[in-house]
């Protein structure tokens, strides 16, 4: 492969639009928001970004490199097919879902990231052991699209994946410093119209050429390999569904998508985001699912790629950009490859920034230094972006597949968080105990299910377990939702154990030491718990919680109230009894 300076102009031309956009869309938050609510407006944009720009930014979320390219690959690859491309529909339903139920209580409670219910309710302690899995999954997806990046540069211009993606993550770290939901939201327009336009114009020509047979012969017919629309074995069908519950609740609990929820201009809007983003996200894989079935389709042996194939050559997470450069003309492979890889740059600030967000509200911020400057809080917030950027750099340089990434990434917010928020919005009466042991017996059921991507054997052997070629073990069992569902269980279990215990004098008030049922109705340990003060943070910021004494079954296992939250101020809500 010959080094392309035409390749080079097109990734440089792009990248400096995006960049372009960013810079705009920052000195735009600069000279809309006051000194004093600086650090706010990077993390919720002001919360009045609008349906349309707040549509893009929402669908942007997940169509980034690793979607787009991550579904180009399960195409292509002949183990799995269509049938596995599980990301379109998991993704979208999840928006659909958090639409339906977890965007207006979350909007309308008025919080800023995603952990502050947890704190709210749970304390700044479990706030903490949340933000870890919150923080690993935001960094796997960040590593998702710089792999997908690094490995679209690589067929560009014919440099080192490795060196590419180190190239990429710099680029995109350097770009999320400049800051701000403003400059990702309005960078993720450029980036939808950028990838829309671009796979959309390649296709054409990658259908037509000589070397691609009719890719609807091929969906159902052996050519060059098995059909690329894929098959279900009935031994797989658990693990089929293991990973589609993943990625359809596990693409809920995310801060990069309540960080949008959150900037929504009210909880009508969220949710009608929400609804738009599902509906785009489908949209937008139409075209990296064609490209992978062309991919399938060609002989390439009769292309300048040559033999081997790409899935011989272990290069099938790069099909979508090999596509595009072999079996287009020079053209239009520059404006479809440059397009996509400007395009897959800005979303990784989006994870960057999420995790960045949590890290300062919730660990440094209201635990650790409450009466931070508006500067400070902005500066660390700087320092946090290059640290997680170079993390995710780390993971994209050690993962094998970008779609074996995005499993990873939602791994443990399925199992860990989505049980955890259930609780704090819709069960009445969980408590620290309860997220405590949840988290614990969430964590151990996973790790010890084992985990192929990391190499990591597993320790308990579940029904329909096999040793591949490689010498992995694999689990057929649907473990993970297993682990999700023993985590959400025992979470409201243990809850309502240490409050019938508490509160019916069988253990003495001392016991609570982690002051979850005794003394978490008082005042003053309320402000402590929820990280509350007047003087430091405005009331439209955390809502007060209302304590509920009930000990009855019935009121502990439902709470209605999440059900029928309306727009209100939360002021309003100070003026109810406690």
């Amino acid at each position: 492969m010959a080094f392309h300076v035409e390749g080079l102009v097109a990734i440089v031309v792009f990248y400096l639009a995006i960049l372009a956009v960013g810079i705009w869309a920052a000195w735009k938050t600069k000279n809309t928001g006051s000194e004093g609510d600086r650090s706010e407006a990077i993390i919720v944009g002001g919360r009045d970004i609008g349906l349309l720009v707040g549509g893009f930014t929402m669908t942007a979320t997940w169509v980034g490199g690793g979607y787009i390219n991550g579904t180009a690959e399960a195409v292509y690859v002949p183990d799995y097919g269509l049938a596995w491309a599980q990301a379109p529909i998991g993704y979208s339903l999840s928006l659909i879902l958090g639409g339906l139920f977890f965007a207006k209580p979350m909007r309308s409670k008025g919080y800023v990231t995603m952990l502050d219910p947890f704190q709210q309710l749970y304390g700044k302690r479990m706030g903490g052991l949340l933000f870890i899995p919150a923080l690993m999954g935001e960094i796997f997806w960040a590593a998702a699209i710089f792999a997908a990046l690094g490995a679209t540069i690589s067929v560009i211009i014919d440099i080192n994946v490795n060196i590419s993606v180190i190239i990429s993550a710099l680029i995109a770290t350097m770009y999320t410093l400049v800051g701000g939901l403003y400059s990702v939201a309005y960078t993720d327009v450029v980036q939808l119209f950028c990838i829309f336009l671009g796979l959309w114009i390649s296709i054409p020509f990658a259908m037509s050429h000589p070397a691609v047979t009719d890719i609807g012969l091929t969906a159902v017919h052996q050519v060059y390999q098995a059909p690329w629309l894929g098959s279900i074995n009935s031994l797989d069908i658990y693990t089929w569904l293991d990973n589609f519950f993943l990625l359809t609740l596990g693409g809920i609990p995310w801060q990069a998508y309540f960080q949008r929820v959150l900037s929504s201009s009210s909880a009508t809007y969220a949710q009608v985001l929400s609804f738009l983003a599902g509906f785009g996200c489908f949209v937008m894989a139409i075209p990296a699912v064609l490209i992978g079935a062309i991919g399938a389709s060609t002989a390439w042996n009769q292309t300048d790629y040559g033999v081997p194939d790409p899935k011989s050559k272990k290069e099938a997470d790069m099909i979508l950009p090999i596509v595009l450069q072999y079996l287009c003309p020079v053209y239009i492979s520059f404006f479809g490859l440059g397009a996509v890889s400007a395009a897959v740059m800005s979303s990784a600030d989006s994870s960057i920034l999420s995790a960045s967000s949590m890290f300062v509200r919730n660990i440094y911020q209201l635990s650790f230094r409450q009466n931070a400057s508006d500067r400070e809080i902005v500066w660390v917030m700087r320092i946090t972006i290059l640290l997680f950027g170079a993390s995710a750099t780390a993971m994209a340089l050690l993962a094998s597949s970008v779609y074996g990434l995005w499993y990873l990434s939602s791994d443990l917010v399925y199992i860990i968080i989505f049980p955890q928020l259930l609780c704090v919005l819709f069960i009445k009466g969980t408590n620290t105990y309860g997220a405590i042991a949840g988290y614990l017996f969430g964590l151990v059921l996973r790790i010890t299910g084992g985990e192929p991507y990391l190499y990591l054997q597993p320790l308990i052997y579940y029904p329909g377990w096999y040793q591949d070629d490689n010498n992995i073990y694999i689990q057929r069992f649907p473990f993970k939702t297993l682990a999700m569902l023993t985590s959400f269980v025992t979470n409201v279990l243990v809850s309502y154990l240490a409050k019938y215990l508490f509160e019916s004098g069988t253990l003495p008030p001392k016991l609570d030491f982690l002051d979850a049922v005794v003394a978490r109705y008082s005042r003053e340990h309320m402000d402590k718990a929820t990280l509350v003060k007047s003087d430091n943070i405005v009331l439209n910021e955390l809502a007060p919680v209302n304590p509920r004494h009930s000990l009855t079954l019935s009121s502990t296992f439902t709470n209605k109230e999440a059900f029928n939250y309306v727009d209100s101020s939360p002021e309003l809500s100070n003026t109810e009894d406690n």
